[in-house]
């Protein structure tokens, strides 16, 4: 599980998918939640704009990060 620190009280998924070059732009978002499955804390997540917040586990292709 990798730790992924933020200085923010939350990011989006949308963020995160980005900072961890999953998808190459914000807008690529929607298409990458639309074909491939992402969990937040254990459940499955559609929405980009999901906040993250310090504790919540993500798993995105084939990786699961740690918000802190």
């Amino acid at each position: 599980m990798k730790p992924l620190k933020i200085t923010t009280p939350y990011i989006t998924l949308q963020q995160l998918l980005k900072i961890e070059d999953i998808i190459p732009s914000g807008g690529a978002a929607k298409f990458y939640l639309a074909e491939n499955e992402v969990f937040v804390n254990g459940e499955l997540e559609a929405r980009r704009g999901r906040k993250l917040y310090p504790g919540d586990v993500i798993k995105a292709d084939n990786k699961e990060f740690i918000i802190e």
